[in-house]
């Protein structure tokens, strides 16, 4: 196997051991995909402003998110049926987030339960939640993530309606599968996946299947998922979530700086800025584009809302690419598909690869840009340099 160095490495992987139609699950975007392309065109178009003579002896990368300690400002962002890349991946990739002391996001959509990674996994994970028709299952769900220990719950507000994603459709990607002649034909090509889904029990939508009243396997949660996502939902809905959830609140998949505002007046600790990888409203900004304006309705805002974290996600491959994030104003990322190519390509130890590459090409990146402390991360690592340096240089 080729030398395993950065996340690219672990992309290629990872296309090679997951039948194509849950790699094309993880890695596709909607309709054109130009969204999905302009998340990361965002990334490369910048470039940084080297500095030398800077003492980089000590150098830190740690910080904290919503109170909690972690290695670097990055989180793992929740993503539905992550335990079809990899047998038990949502266990995988929480015990791989603990071990690099960062945040992992279980999702509602997930193959384990929340009881399932809970017992799985020592350190305390955080819980995203879908707002469905059916209220009294939706308290449940936050009911059984406070008994688990979630520490944070993360609302997720971009998925009313599913976008449609072309590789998906023509996949026939469902719940259950279709497997088709074509569809079992690439399973058995992948015996490294097949064997270890062979081995697990975990299979379906653990959260979901078995805790709702006739919905007790794969083709009885179809019909009711079908039913269940809310395309009545409004901000009244967020309200009443807030208020019976007692812990740190995260509100995700918002664009619009003046949704950014609402989120963080109805008290979200932290704001999301995200269009949910691409998979939702193609032609829709680059989430890097839409980070400043963001910024800019939130701190606006008067008292404790205007102190509400900003993170964003979408395009986020690299520790460089988290640097620009930074560097923008952002206080912290979600990575997916970058971990999930980890977890796809080598389980645990790929997911935990793909966040110490991250870490170290922060770290290294920073330093080269003359800054030390990465709270101390601002637009003056970017290239042409702000003018109050230029002024600086010439007297």
């Amino acid at each position: 196997m080729p030398a395993i160095v950065e996340v690219a490495d672990l992309e290629r992987l990872h296309r090679a051991r997951v039948p194509k139609m849950f790699y094309d699950y993880a890695a596709s975007g909607s309709w054109s995909e130009t969204t999905l392309r302009d998340n990361r065109r965002a990334f490369d178009d910048m470039r940084f402003n080297q500095r030398v003579a800077v003492d980089l002896s000590t150098r830190s990368v740690a910080c904290e998110l919503l109170g909690q300690k972690a290695s670097l400002p990055l989180a793992l962002a929740p993503i539905g049926m992550l335990g079809m890349q990899h047998a038990d991946g949502e266990i995988h990739a929480a015990r791989a987030a603990a071990a690099q002391q960062v945040p992992f996001i279980l999702s509602t959509m997930s193959i384990c339960s929340i009881e399932d990674v809970a017992a799985s996994c020592d350190a305390p994970f955080w819980f995203q939640l879908y707002v469905m028709r059916d209220h009294g299952f939706v308290k449940s769900l936050m009911d059984r993530a406070k008994a688990a220990g979630c520490t944070a719950l993360v609302l997720t507000l971009d998925l009313q309606l599913l976008g449609q994603r072309h590789a998906d459709v023509r996949n026939g990607l469902s719940a259950p599968p279709k497997l088709t002649l074509k569809n079992l034909m690439n399973i058995a090509l992948h015996p490294r996946w097949a064997l270890g889904m062979l081995g697990t029990q975990r299979r379906g939508f653990g959260n979901i299947v078995g805790h709702v009243k006739g919905v007790d396997d794969m083709s009885s949660l179809s019909n009711w998922t079908a039913r269940q996502f809310d395309p009545a939902l409004s901000w009244d809905d967020v309200a009443w979530i807030r208020d019976y959830w007692d812990g740190p609140l995260i509100i995700k998949g918002v664009l619009d700086p003046s949704d950014c505002a609402q989120a963080a007046s109805m008290g979200a600790h932290a704001v999301v800025v995200s269009n949910h990888g691409g998979r939702q409203l193609d032609g829709a900004p680059a989430s890097l584009a839409a980070l400043p304006l963001a910024l800019e309705a939130i701190k606006a805002l008067p008292g404790r809302a205007s102190r509400s974290e900003v993170w964003v996600d979408g395009g986020i491959r690299s520790g460089q690419d988290l640097l620009k994030a930074l560097a923008l104003g952002a206080d912290a990322a979600l990575i997916g598909r970058a971990f999930v190519a980890g977890l796809g390509a080598l389980g645990q130890d790929g997911v935990e690869k793909a966040v110490s590459f991250i870490r170290r090409e922060l770290e290294l990146s920073m330093a080269f840009c003359g800054v030390t402390d990465v709270r101390e991360v601002d637009r003056g690592i970017f290239w042409p340099p702000p003018h109050r340096e230029l002024q600086s240089a010439l007297t």
